[in-house]
């Protein structure tokens, strides 16, 4: 017999919250083949999982600026206008966040992010700070999705039992990677499917028609 899913671990960015680039980008470099050279080769995401993996962002502008003086005030710009990539909470899946905590479902997160903008996030988003039991921050761990130790850390620290706990992430591989170490998995694609997803696993989650 299956074991019942009884937990759920949630991935933030492009998740619960929404993150990318380009909502920054898009007014500070118009031309669009300009703009993707300076997110592919400059600002790469590369680069910024570096600081989800530690680095300090001071550290990664001054390096980064230092290769690329002409570009300076655009490299600056990733960090002190984070909050500008992140237009809002994805509301539909923060109020199946909302459901799953009015039911008593225990909830955690994992989540690739730098220490700094972190802090930033949970003083911006309340329920960032109010939903979990634990969070498994990347930077904080020196480990980033989809290495494995990083879901063992959560599972080992709260003595979870895998089987028993579905991880939701909208990236493929770190879905993939939840998988490798016995968890339950969902491919993030928008709040709707998650709720159908799971109601399909069982979880108390009004069932909404379309």
């Amino acid at each position: 017999m299956a074991t019942a899913i009884t937990h759920v671990v949630f991935d933030v960015g492009n998740v619960l919250i929404e993150w990318d680039p380009i909502h920054l980008y898009q007014s500070l470099i118009p031309d669009a083949a300009e703009r993707e050279d300076f997110l592919t080769r400059i600002c790469s995401m590369e680069w910024n999982l570096q600081q989800d993996l530690g680095r300090g962002w001071a550290e990664a502008v001054a390096e980064l600026s230092a290769e690329h003086p002409e570009k300076a005030e655009l490299i600056a710009a990733y960090s002190n206008r984070w909050h500008d990539m992140v237009p809002g909470a994805i509301d539909g899946t923060v109020e199946i966040l909302e459901e799953l905590k009015q039911a008593d479902v225990p909830l955690y997160a994992i989540t690739n992010f730098s220490s700094e903008k972190w802090q930033e996030a949970t003083t911006r988003f309340d329920f960032l700070k109010t939903s979990f039991i634990d969070t498994v921050v990347s930077a904080e761990e020196r480990i980033i999705k989809p290495d494995a130790r990083i879901y063992e850390a959560l599972l080992g620290r709260n003595a979870l039992n895998a089987a028993a706990c579905v991880f939701i992430d909208d990236s493929p591989k770190n879905v993939e990677g939840a998988k490798a170490v016995g968890l339950e998995a969902l491919h993030f694609t928008s709040p709707e499917k998650l709720r159908r997803d799971l109601l399909d696993l069982g979880l108390p989650l009004v069932k909404r028609t379309a």
